[in-house]
């Protein structure tokens, strides 16, 4: 690991609300001055950052006075409209002080599921980056709805790895790490197998009044991190110096190895697609796509879920419902529906046309499952 992170040059640097309030559960400017000096040290060093930064509802909440994080997504997004700017604020004076500048990125995942709008988030990254500026992200939650929100910031900082291609992803929350249920900090995760074979049996409820997530969504960020060949490590935020710690490869928090195949940009873009609905197909089928990377032919559908058109991005999930990856449908699911389980030379008999003889050509196909 210490090899690959002497050619590390961009880190997303995800920033968790619990880290950015005080002892006393308020929200803070001292907590955010304080990792902001963290990311200063590492931007003076050459490195690359892209902060995802959790605090804009809970800086929001302290201003109504609100004690619990609201339930309602219009009170949410309230909060969020208030304490955004406040937030953004606080980090442009700290490091406008400095001779940085920060600008922000609000994102919600409509606004990337087009390709086109996917390559220019992209190259406006690339740009900001360039230009010596600190990318500031967070979900446009003023106006996300349940359909096109990413849930929490952990998954977007993954999502938001992938979009940039990070060397590093980097999520500081207020534990060490993970930890297991003798209270044993994990320091390495080697394979995607051993997320769902070993961890997800040592995670625990931990309802807080002003976060999402929790350690389920850190495993996540990680199992979508990992697949896109990006490295990450689940760290203390409090902790001094931390990020170059995690930087030098020291000992410090959980680390998360990645998928040695890079994937491509294409398909890290579809990961991450919104899906329309669900294509159930039978084990040839998924040992075809998934071990010798073949197309998905209509003979190896079971089922079809969900109202889709062609173009749309489908899951491709087996006969217990577990993802085995997604793809872009070269049929809507009625057609699907009429010619599932059949031959390619019938589709035109069955139809009255035919598109193509594959229903997910290989190369609009990505891999979500993996040892």
């Amino acid at each position: 690991m210490k090899e690959k992170l002497k050619k590390a040059k961009r880190v997303v640097v995800k920033v968790g609300t619990s880290i950015l309030t005080s002892k006393a559960g308020l929200f803070s400017k001292d907590e955010v001055e304080r990792i902001s000096q963290e990311i200063l040290d590492v931007l003076n060093e050459g490195y690359e950052v892209v902060l995802v930064s959790s605090g804009a509802i809970g800086c929001g909440m302290d201003v109504v006075g609100l004690k619990a994080r609201p339930k309602e997504l219009p009170a949410l997004q309230a909060c969020a409209a208030i304490g955004q700017g406040k937030l953004m604020k606080i980090y442009e004076d700290f490091f406008s002080k400095k001779k940085f500048h920060t600008a922000q990125v609000l994102l919600t995942r409509d606004g990337i599921q087009d390709r086109e709008r996917y390559l220019n988030a992209r190259n406006t990254f690339n740009a900001l980056l360039r230009m010596r500026v600190l990318p500031v992200v967070n979900e446009n939650d003023t106006v996300a709805t349940e359909e096109i929100r990413f849930g929490d910031n952990d998954n977007l900082s993954a999502f938001v790895s992938a979009l940039v291609e990070a060397d590093l992803l980097v999520i500081l929350s207020d534990v060490d790490g993970f930890y297991l249920k003798g209270k044993t900090r994990l320091d390495h995760v080697k394979s995607l197998g051993q997320i769902d074979k070993e961890l997800r049996a040592h995670l625990y409820t931990n309802n807080r009044a002003k976060t999402t997530g929790g350690m389920e969504a850190k495993l996540e960020a990680a199992r979508l991190a990992m697949q896109s060949g990006i490295p990450m490590v689940i760290a203390n935020g409090r902790e001094k110096g931390v990020l170059r710690k995690v930087l030098a490869g020291e000992s410090v928090g959980t680390w998360f190895h990645a998928s040695e195949k890079k994937r491509a940009l294409r398909k890290n873009w579809l990961a991450f697609s919104h899906t329309k609905g669900d294509v159930e197909v039978d084990d040839g089928a998924r040992k075809a796509l998934v071990d010798r990377g073949k197309s998905l032919l209509p003979t190896g559908i079971r089922k079809v879920k969900g109202a889709f058109s062609l173009g749309d991005a489908v899951r491709i999930v087996d006969a217990r419902g577990a993802e085995i990856g997604r793809g872009l449908a070269n049929y809507g699911a009625e057609e699907l529906e009429k010619i599932r389980g059949h031959r390619t030379d019938e589709i035109r008999k069955i139809l009255g046309y035919k598109y193509y003889d594959e229903v997910i050509h290989r190369d609009n196909f990505v891999v979500m499952t993996g040892e």
